[in-house]
């Protein structure tokens, strides 16, 4: 549709996740646009691939898919997510609106919807003309019964769907509803009607199971024949079953669980499970192989209970219904039955647990016990001589305990589908039927069996026989509007049937033709398939597949594992199992076998319930072909309707709309077929009204014109240039794309109309705003003109005035900065002449006390010397040097600071000349000025040192100059002069402080030179002090022998000369330099006093004391070692 898509169309486009997004056509490059959809993205596509959107639907969607202006995929999709969306489950797609031939789509909600089914909403519908109440499948069962009663012509429903779309359920609606419109009076017990709606509850029980899609799975095909007598009420019924899933009673995969009437029977009374030795269902193989036991809010033993009332309503006796649970359990029982090995390929039962089942399974089947093993374990083979009978292997005794219980399960459904037909009865004179048809939807997984292939052969049948339904549709409006439509081409997937069920030459011959060969495997029949249809356009064969094949089917591509095809087409039974169950004491076990005789010809190897047919095949796929013509031709005598039922999501959670599963359920259940078969001819069509009504803004002189509805629209279709339509007796009839070629033209025209007015408008407003403008314009220049010279004197008088303020604030403000810079130099001077006298008076009394403290310790050293030897004579006469180097310094600071204090006394202070007053502090001296200036430690003496210390402390007396306040205030005059004189000033104090910094320069020189003399002697000092430790050490030496020897006991001499005993006092103050090591004291090292001086040590006393005998040894009772350590 390249031709409709412009910039600016709202178009559908795919999109991976949601199917179909909307969005908008930004460019348009050839054959390509670019799309901004509505999530933001930008999409690049062929126009082929877009597809027009109506921005005119209703925001609810549309009942009926006719009313959809663009038929085509992503409307569809999205007219249903709509009214999923409003809680709207269904939707009908009819091709026209009559009485035959329509198709409703049914979305399972997954949540109970109120007053959705209640009897009210029968009343409603009931006689109510269709499309008058919104679209429900009330309506579709109320057409097909009016139509039966007023045509007498016979109806069908075919209700079809995957697992989990809701068919089981929507079949229940359409009975439930047929009782209400033909049932009898309901004070009739057991009425028809009854029975039929009874009978779902039986067969659920036996059929259905929980699957991966669906909790209530139906694994089998039911078509419901309900017959109505010449009053419209239900006369009788006949059900018929098709695909029973038998597999399902062996085998089940995770999450599954197997039919309920397993879980149903194992939930009974705790009397009826004891009478069939049942119990936990883990307990058996048949349903521990998933972990799946139960359904959520499902209550198995109510289901039990309900059940067995719906067999009494049937009419199943109490009999019966014992023989049928009894048949159940020993299913059961089988189950568990395991073998093992023996021998070489013999096999016998396990151990005592499979020995208990099987004696189980025998009292349930009222079968011998040997037999019954025997039937499990061994073969007999028929030859012209004789019966030979042969073991078979635990595998093979596995398998025939599967085929054992599969056959009796299929024959006992048989038995309950034929109970019920009988129950409820068949009416012989009935002339109209309705039939419902509930039947698997086509089916596609990772793995598709045997079983998938029958369900979409099925489903090809009935596709088959749907496309040729809408074709006749759209034939039978066509002929009502009496329009041309014999070029329409109709395409059917007959090619697709004619590759299954073709004679000879199709896959089912070629199945049973394999069949019939005993040495036949899977992978002879999957090489007959490649070398026969290696051609075909519907078949592939798969790179590198051996047993593997692909069909393509109406709703796509399913590949097949043909490894089990053999094995499940050969619906037999083993003639050991059925000689053993047809002698069973239990009379109904022993009618589902009767013996082979009565049953099958002697020729016949293969058995099935085909024989109910009477037909020659033995094989399952070849009666499935036999069962489905026979249903087709049924469902052709009938007027067909059809329900589509969509599953939403596949999590089966309410309010959850999935674009890409529902779109492929639509592709699986041919409704996108019937919307192409339909796009073939006249997709669209309206009466000539709406017709008009939307386009007539085309060509609006048409209306003006007194002419004919369809002139009209001829006239307008003429106008535009469009052609290939229709014009019929009511509608006009468009092909496809044409309805989206009229509304872009109609869009187109809207937009330049839309230009057109808005040019008006905005030129108008422009207009007004000029006009608006242009008078404020003038009236403001009008004001500005007249007051214009008034505002030009103004602005001189402000420029002249602000320049003579300038220039005067100009020659004040220099003024008053020259005046503030000298009176600030003024004061910097004086404070600094305060901190110097301060600093100066702080070095005097430092190097008196030095003085002083220098010839303390000149008197000490020199007695030392004397003591000593000549060496402490001669540092004592360096020390009396020094001492007087010390005096000469002290004597040339107190001249300097003469010399300093005298310009300071000459010099007087002068008054402040201007009325300024400012405070300004000076820095304080950097540290390393003061450290240069503070005396030297090693000169001071510690007596001194504190005193020195805090005189140094004390904070320095600045005095702070603070100008006064000036009375008379000078003139501008006489500032020049006054400023000459605080120049010269200034220059004076910059010389005398340049003298003042010299003289510091050179006393502290003098001072380093006496500080390094200082040290020199300080080493001599400690020279000498090296020298009297080690003499006391050795004095100490000797002290510590004596001790020794007076410690040492003596007997021979009862008393001792006198003892002496030395005590060393250390009169310093620094206690802390003693010796704790000795009983004697020595004063430490001078290296350790505060002034770093060397102190002379003052010479030890010595006391002499008489020691007595007591005193030296103790008392007896003493310790005699420790008393001379407590004497001494």
């Amino acid at each position: 549709m390249p031709q409709e898509i412009t910039v600016g169309s709202h178009v559908w486009v795919e999109d991976q996740e949601l199917a179909w997004v909307d969005g908008v056509v930004t460019s348009v490059n050839g054959n390509e646009a670019e799309v901004e959809t509505i999530n933001g993205n930008q999409v690049t596509t062929k126009l082929s691939k877009l597809y027009p959107k109506d921005m005119e639907a209703p925001d609810t969607g549309v009942d009926d898919m006719t009313k959809l202006s663009y038929l085509h995929e992503p409307a569809v999709l999205h007219n249903l997510a709509t009214r999923y969306g409003i809680k709207e489950i269904y939707v009908r797609s009819t091709s026209f609106l009559t009485y035959c031939g329509n198709i409703l789509i049914a979305i399972n909600p997954f949540q109970a919807i109120s007053h959705l089914y209640d009897t009210e909403l029968m009343d409603s519908y009931k006689g109510a003309q269709l499309g008058d109440r919104s679209p429900h499948v009330f309506a579709i069962t109320d057409v097909a019964y009016r139509a039966m009663n007023n045509e007498g012509k016979s109806n069908s429903i075919l209700v079809s769907g995957e697992s989990g779309a809701g068919k089981t359920e929507t079949t229940k609606m359409i009975m439930r509803y047929l009782a209400y419109l033909g049932g009898h009076a309901a004070a009739e017990a057991r009425t028809v009607e009854r029975k039929v709606l009874e009978s779902n509850p039986v067969l659920e029980a036996f059929g259905n199971a929980k699957t991966v899609r669906n909790n209530n799975s139906s694994r089998f095909g039911k078509f419901v024949e309900i017959q109505f007598d010449a009053c419209g009420q239900i006369s009788g019924a006949a059900i018929r079953t098709y695909l029973l899933e038998k597999s399902r009673v062996c085998q089940i995969s995770e999450p599954e669980r197997n039919y309920h009437c397993f879980y149903l029977l194992c939930a009974a009374p705790p009397k009826e499970i004891e009478k069939y030795k049942l119990g936990d269902p883990k307990s058996f193989h048949y349903l521990n192989q998933s972990s799946c036991y139960e359904l959520v809010g499902v209550d198995d033993s109510h289901d039990y209970l309900a059940t067995k009332k719906a067999m009494d309503i049937v009419g199943i006796s109490v009999e019966e219904q014992d023989a049928i649970f009894r048949i159940v359990a020993a299913i059961l029982h089988l189950g568990n039955i395991a073998f093992a090995l023996e021998g070489e390929d013999s096999s016998v039962l396990e151990d005592d647990k499979a020995k208990f089942h099987l004696q189980v399974a025998a009292e349930l089947l009222m079968c011998d016990l040997e037999a019954l093993e025997t039937a499990l374990c061994k073969r007999n083979m028929v030859t012209p001589e004789e019966v030979i009978k042969r073991s078979l292997d635990p595998l093979g005794a596995a398998i025939s305990r599967d085929g054992l219980a599969k056959t009796i399960y299929a024959r006992l459904f048989d038995w309950l589908v034929k109970k019920i037909n009988v129950s409820i009865g068949q009416d012989p004179d009935s002339k109209c039927l309705i039939g419902v048809l509930d039947i698997y939807g086509f089916e596609s997984f990772k793995t598709s069996s045997f079983e998938q292939f029958c369900i979409n052969f099925t489903n090809e049948k009935l596709q088959q026989h749907f496309n040729q339904h809408v074709f006749k549709m759209e034939q039978s409006v066509y002929q009502e509007e009496e329009i041309d439509w014999s070029y329409i081409d109709f395409v059917d997937n007959q090619d697709v049937l004619d590759l299954i069920e073709k004679k000879p030459g199709g896959i089912i011959s070629l199945l049973d033709e394999t069949c019939m060969f005993p040495k036949s495997t899977h992978e002879t029949f999957a090489q007959k398939l490649y070398q026969t249809f290696k051609d075909h356009k519907r078949f592939v064969k798969p790179k590198l597949a051996r047993t593997e094949f692909t069909i393509v089917h109406y709703a796509g591509e399913v590949q097949y594992q043909c490894d089990q095809f053999l094995d499940k087409n050969k619906d037999y039974i083993v003639p050991e199992h059925q000689e053993l169950l047809s002698t069973s004491k239990c009379s109904f076990i022993a009618s589902l076998f009767p013996s082979l005789n009565a049953e099958t010809p002697k020729s016949g190897k293969f058995s099935s319930i085909g024989s109910r047919f009477k037909v020659k095949s033995y094989v399952l796929a070849s009666l499935l072909q036999l069962q489905l013509q026979q249903l087709m031709d049924i469902l052709n005598s009938t007027e067909p309707h059809y329900i589509r039922c969509i599953k939403p999501n596949s999590d089966l959670r309410p309010e959850i709309f999935e674009n890409v599963s529902v779109l492929q359920q639509l592709r699986s259940g041919g409704v996108l077929e019937a919307i192409r078969v339909k796009c073939e001819g006249y997709p669209t069509n309206r009466i000539f009204s709406e017709f008009l009504e939307r386009f007539s803004i085309l060509v609006p002189e048409v209306l003006k014109e007194n002419v004919e509805e369809n002139v009209a629209c001829k006239s307008i279709m003429e106008k535009v240039g469009l052609s290939n339509y229709q014009i019929g007796k009511t509608k006009i009839f468009l092909r496809a794309g044409q309805m989206a070629e009229l509304d872009g033209r109609k869009a187109k025209l809207l937009g330049e109309s839309a230009k057109v007015i808005q040019k008006q408008v905005r030129s108008r407003i422009a207009r007004k705003r000029y006009v608006r403008i242009q008078t404020a314009s003038i009236c403001i220049q009008t004001v500005l003109r007249g007051e214009k010279r008034t505002a030009a004197a103004v602005k001189i008088q402000k420029s002249a005035r602000r320049k003579s303020a300038s220039r005067k604030y100009t020659n004040i403000k220099s003024s008053a900065i020259v005046v503030q810079t000298g009176i600030r130099a003024m004061v910097a001077r004086n404070e600094f002449r305060s901190k110097m006298q301060n600093h100066s008076a702080t070095i005097k009394a430092a190097t008196e006390e030095e003085e002083k403290d220098s010839g303390k310790e000149e008197k000490d050293i020199g007695k030392e010397e004397k003591d000593n030897g000549k060496e402490e004579k001669d540092i004592g006469k360096e020390e009396k040097d020094v001492g007087k180097e010390e005096k000469d310094v002290g004597k040339e600071e107190k001249d300097s600071g003469k010399e300093v204090e005298e310009p300071e006394d000459k010099e007087p202070e002068k008054q402040p000349t201007v009325e300024v007053q400012e405070k300004e502090e000076l820095p304080d001296p950097p540290v390393a000025v003061l450290e240069q200036n503070k005396p030297d430690k090693t000169d001071v003496s510690p007596d001194k040192e504190q005193e020195v210390t805090e005189e140094s402390n004390e904070p320095y007396h600045i005095v702070e100059e603070i100008s006064s306040p000036i009375q008379d205030v000078l003139t501008a005059e006489e500032l020049p002069s006054e400023v000459e004189q605080l120049k010269v000033l200034l220059i004076g104090e910059k010389k005398r402080a340049d003298e003042y910094q010299k003289k510091h320069a050179e006393a502290q020189e003098l001072s380093e030179q006496r500080r390094k003399k200082l040290e020199e002697t300080e080493k001599k000092v400690h020279q000498l002090q090296e020298s009297l430790n080690r003499l006391l050490f050795s004095m100490s030496e000797q002290f510590s022998q004596l001790k020794t020897i007076l410690q040492t006991p003596s007997s021979s001499k009862p008393a001792s000369p006198p003892i002496a005993r030395v005590d060393y006092f250390d009169n310093s103050d620094n206690s802390d330099a003693s010796s704790t090591g000795s009983d004697f004291a020595f004063p430490a090292s001078g290296r350790d006093s505060a002034n770093n001086s060397c102190p002379r040590p003052k010479a030890p006393q010595v006391h002499v004391k008489d020691a007595t005998a007591t005193e030296i040894t103790g008392t007896a009772d003493s310790d005699k070692e420790g008393a001379f350590d407590d004497y001494f």
